[in-house]
């Protein structure tokens, strides 16, 4: 799970504070993390063991979604929320269905955005944005986002693991999906306590306490709700997860993420 608004541009980096971006780094095995990620990291697991198979999963869902609308016709992207660089980036996704992707990276911490510009430049047609999500204009008319993105063309906007993360998260996705053009897309994972609410609830209590982030599940309704104006597109909104599905689950294995596409 990622995240943005941590704290306001320009203010120090607080890595004694564990940060929901390296602490996803952390659940996906990732190393650019420290004491205070892995702490938080250890102690989800101990009350949500399937944390790690949901960050895997959404990230699965991803590579799928791109695919799914890089077929559209979508040929760029804008990553809002981005988090730290992992195996399967999206602009190497992108890349595998849509000849000449174009795609930015938007996350307000300045590490993930000091790792994306170290590791995700390519070809002059990836760039990475250190702006907050909330402040639509901060993004829209960045210099990043006016050089790469052509209003005229369909986009793909991509929200994932990361609207659990926001207060009022419709809103902030339909300010910075207004002026998208027919044929763009919004790509959403979102984290849920449809199918183990206590243990989401308690993960949720313990994001509050050890990173001072609202960590706020939805469910599949209020997930739906997030696409607005965008058609979701089949199967529609889907728990996500690496284990068989079925009408049940075992305690441990229950799906806490959801995952949607929607086209304009």
């Amino acid at each position: 799970m990622t995240t943005v608004g941590e704290r306001a541009p320009g203010t120090r980096l607080a890595l004694h504070r564990p940060g929901p971006a390296r602490v996803q780094d952390y659940l996906l095995g990732g190393k650019d993390n420290y004491a205070a990620d892995r702490d938080l990291g250890r102690r989800l697991l101990a009350v949500l063991p399937q944390s790690a198979n949901a960050a895997r999963a959404a990230r699965e869902f991803l590579a799928g979604a791109v695919k799914q609308v890089a077929g559209r016709g979508v040929r760029q992207f804008l990553d809002l929320g981005c988090g730290l660089p992992t195996s399967g980036n999206l602009h190497d996704l992108a890349a595998r269905h849509a000849t000449g992707a174009r795609v930015v990276y938007v996350d307000d911490d300045p590490l993930v955005i000091a790792h994306a510009r170290a590791l995700l430049m390519d070809g002059g047609n990836v760039a990475a944005l250190r702006a907050d999500i909330r402040d639509p204009g901060a993004v829209l008319d960045s210099p990043e986002v006016r050089r790469l993105i052509d209003p005229a063309e369909p986009v793909a906007l991509v929200f994932s693991s990361v609207l659990h993360f926001l207060p009022g998260a419709a809103d902030r996705v339909a300010a910075l999906t207004a002026a998208a053009a027919p044929g763009s897309a919004v790509i959403v994972s979102h984290a849920t306590a449809d199918f183990a609410p206590d243990a989401v609830t308690e993960a949720a209590r313990l994001y509050l306490e050890s990173a001072t982030v609202p960590l706020i599940p939805r469910g599949a309704v209020e997930v739906a709700r997030l696409l607005g104006p965008f058609r979701p597109l089949s199967p529609g909104v889907i728990p996500l997860t690496s284990w068989p599905r079925g009408g049940t689950f075992r305690p441990g294995h229950e799906p806490v993420m959801y995952g949607a596409v929607g086209v304009r």
